[in-house]
């Protein structure tokens, strides 16, 4: 049971990334690090909602 997300920049606020993540495992939202093309470097993206 996965459920698709999207990642959005902290720093400028862009949808970067789509992806999916197991609910059951992670009922709170996701932060990871990844590279902001906007940004031109790599920033936390969180969870939208």
């Amino acid at each position: 049971m996965r459920e698709n997300i999207i990642l959005k920049c902290t720093v400028c606020g862009e949808e970067n990334y789509i992806s999916t993540k197991n609910r059951r495992t992670h009922p709170d939202r996701m932060e990871i690090k990844k590279f902001c093309p906007r940004c031109n470097k790599e920033t936390v993206h969180k969870e939208k909602k």
